[in-house]
């Protein structure tokens, strides 16, 4: 199972992706946890990235989850949950806000349609500095708007995450849980001799129904769909 965290800068993306894997932990299952690579580049060069140096961040973020997802635990047929703390898909959104380019956006939807669930960082939390790879409060909502435009565009699902402390990892842990549901399918097979349940996980993932997404994704006002996210939970 792969799980993708998105949203725009200081909205608890790397928080909300290690408490979640010490959760799923916790539960006796196996996770490896795929940090951004953005992150670790800033702070080897000292700067954030220039446009041409986009695609490399892309690709090497898609390479390391692809690497974690490939990695057998230790039964040799069972591979571990990844969680990824964000996707090509914000490079390519960062792309079209910070240098007009949008050549990565083909590229990072097709990476993206291979999570199972993608989680998307609600506004409702302040923005805190963090060194050279922020680049303002200024920029949340521009950002988060051409996330879900792009995950729009790709006919991706998403959930949003509202809710601070233990409540938002309650509420992402709500919605990874609907995803493991849905990703367990029981086939019936009928034998001569009797009837035997096989549980699958299928490594084509049938049609979804698409998650819970917020219906206006041009204003992305926190207030506003913090709301209607409140009485979606009641």
């Amino acid at each position: 199972m792969k799980i993708a965290i998105l949203g725009a800068e200081s909205t608890g993306k790397s928080q909300l992706a290690g408490e979640l894997a010490s959760a799923l932990r916790s539960q006796g299952k196996t996770v490896s946890l795929v940090g951004e690579y953005l992150r670790e580049w800033c702070d080897l060069h000292g700067r954030t990235p220039r446009a041409a140096e986009q695609a490399l961040i892309a690709c090497e973020q898609v390479r390391r989850v692809e690497a974690a997802a490939q990695t057998p635990t230790k039964t040799p047929t069972i591979y571990p949950i990844v969680i990824a703390d964000t996707t090509a898909l914000m490079t390519s959104v960062y792309s079209e806000l910070l240098f007009n380019d949008t050549s990565l956006h083909e590229f990072a939807a097709a990476h993206q349609r291979g999570y199972d669930i993608t989680l998307v960082t609600g506004l409702d939390l302040p923005w805190v500095a963090d060194g050279v790879q922020r680049d303002g409060p200024h920029t949340r909502e521009a950002t988060d708007t051409l996330l879900r435009a792009a995950l729009g565009r790709a006919s991706l699902g998403y959930q949003v995450v509202y809710g601070t402390g233990a409540a938002r990892l309650a509420n992402a842990l709500q919605a990874v849980g609907a995803a493991e549901a849905e990703k367990t399918t029981v086939f019936i097979a009928n034998y001569a001799h009797g009837t035997r349940a096989i549980a699958i996980f299928p490594s084509e993932k049938p049609e979804k129904k698409a998650l819970w997404a917020w219906p206006c994704e041009k204003c992305s006002d926190p207030d506003c769909e913090h709301r209607l996210f409140s009485q979606l939970l009641r």
